[in-house]
């Protein structure tokens, strides 16, 4: 019996002390920064609690608390009640919805006093140990079709309920769990289909405003790619020469002859013209169905239906977004020009980061900084004050740094001795990726500003503690694999 008692000196000697450091020096690293990103002249000191980086410095006082007490329980523990976690969670989600404060359009904060909490931030590490728990199951397969709804049902309920709270981009994050189930054996299809989906969104919005053969531009790029799929799923898929070689021919064809009657002045009605070529082309390939592997044809007749499916909503999804976020949306692809309202914010984040040039300007000495020209400077814009202080270098060291974490995240993941250390580790480190993209990407222009933070750096309570929550557990998981060889 003796050796089932866990020393707690032992843990901490087991306890992986390079992610630790990792971690510390991110929080520290953004203190700073978000005191040079507040930062003016008049200014208290950097521990000031009436200073966002005072208040900061509390966070990661509360934090450090919140991780040696992760590290002191049982590891144990989070695999036998994260269930019930992820479902007081949930509950949490829902009240939220009707006693949060409306505070810029969303409903997800809770004011508790001076103190305000964001519950979706600890949602992720909630869902990530339910994840866990279902894939550490006696003889659970993903490949089942059951056990596929219950994944995607568990990642996308708390998804759900903060979309519910009009915080759209939080709501995203748990879109990346879907690489935790490709890594435990989901099908690629899947990951490019959501690729495919989010490439016909795109072209659908920015080509909305000319037309060809009577259709939007956009519409009428996305019925090409759709051909384009469906032959290239029958070659490559479905492994048949044939199928694809006549269905390519044919619209060839078909959009040779278009091309002729063009020529000549006939008008072709756009939507009848796709309408009929990919009729066609279905039909064709239905017919030999019976002669091919039958369930790979029909996946490929079902994408192309669910394609064009997918094109005639993109406009039904595109008027659900608040008028905001449709502008965030036309001035990151380039449709509108807004430089004084939805555009501002990137525009300024890029000359600030372009004024860094190759070393940077200083610490307090970034002028786009002190002078305020970069709202939200000091949450999710914090990579802008980087790389205006510490310029081109100091940016990439950020991103190694990240990178290296990233890398850490997925070797601890790989050397667990069960399913469930496993898999939430993986979920940490696709959170991780998919913060550090989106920020980065919302920072420099590349990706649309739906407000996400850079992990460990940008100002929140609720933020820093949910990241460190969900880092440390990982942590102790990894440190009872020492434990497990007492318990056997």
């Amino acid at each position: 019996m003796a050796s089932r008692n866990v020393n707690n000196n032992s843990i901490f000697k087991s306890v992986d002390f390079f992610t630790i450091g990792i971690y510390l020096l991110f929080v520290i690293l953004g203190a700073f920064s978000i005191y040079a990103a507040s930062y003016d002249f008049d200014n208290a000191g950097i521990f000031d609690f009436s200073e966002f980086s005072g208040k900061q410095f509390m966070w990661i006082g509360i934090s450090a608390c919140v991780a040696v007490a992760i590290l002191l329980i049982d590891s144990r523990i989070y695999e036998a009640y994260a269930y019930p976690i992820y479902a007081a969670i949930l509950l949490l989600l829902i009240v939220t919805i009707f006693i949060a404060p409306d505070i810029k359009g969303s409903r997800s904060w809770l004011v508790l006093g001076p103190v305000s909490i964001q519950p979706a931030e600890f949602a992720k590490f909630a869902t990530s140990l339910a994840l866990a728990r279902l894939f550490n199951s006696y003889n659970f397969r993903l490949y089942n079709i059951k056990n596929y709804l219950i994944s995607i049902t568990i990642i996308l309920l708390p998804a759900l309920l903060i979309i519910a709270q009009h915080e759209t981009g939080s709501a995203l994050v748990y879109f990346s769990l879907f690489i935790v189930l490709y890594r435990e054996g989901m099908s690629g299809m899947v990951i490019l289909s959501a690729f495919i989906s989010a490439l016909y969104f795109v072209l659908a919005i920015k080509f909305s405003e000319t037309s060809v053969l009577g259709i939007e531009t956009g519409q009428f790029i996305v019925f090409c790619i759709i051909i384009v799929v469906m032959i290239s799923m029958l070659l490559f898929y479905c492994k048949s020469f044939v199928l694809a070689r006549n269905t390519a021919l044919f619209n060839i064809g078909a959009a040779l002859v278009a091309t002729i009657l063009t020529y000549f002045g006939v008008t072709i009605p756009g939507y009848y013209y796709f309408a009929a070529v990919i009729s066609i082309s279905i039909l064709y390939i239905l017919f030999n169905l019976f002669k091919e592997k039958i369930k790979r044809v029909l996946i490929t007749v079902c994408t192309a239906l669910l394609s064009i499916v997918l094109l005639f909503s993109v406009d039904i999804l595109f008027n659900h977004l608040g008028p905001h976020q449709q502008m965030r949306i036309k001035v990151n692809l380039g449709m509108v020009e807004d430089l004084r309202d939805a555009g501002y914010n990137v525009n300024q984040s890029k000359i600030a980061i372009g004024s860094g040039g190759f070393t940077g300007k200083g610490f307090l000495k970034g002028t786009q900084t002190k002078l305020k020209f970069v709202p939200e400077q000091h949450t999710d814009f914090i990579f802008c004050t980087i790389g205006e202080e510490k310029g081109f270098v100091g940016s990439a060291i950020v991103l190694i740094l990240f990178l290296i974490l990233i890398y850490r995240i997925i070797f601890l993941s790989e050397r667990q001795t069960s399913s469930f250390g496993r898999i939430y580790g993986y979920c940490v480190a696709s959170i991780l990726i998919f913060h550090v993209t989106i920020n980065v990407g919302m920072v420099i222009g590349l990706c649309p500003v739906i407000g996400i933070p850079l992990p460990l750096f940008s100002y929140g309570g609720s933020s820093l503690l949910g990241f460190t929550i969900l880092l440390f557990i990982l942590l102790r998981i990894d440190a009872s694999r020492r434990e497990r060889i007492n318990y056997n």
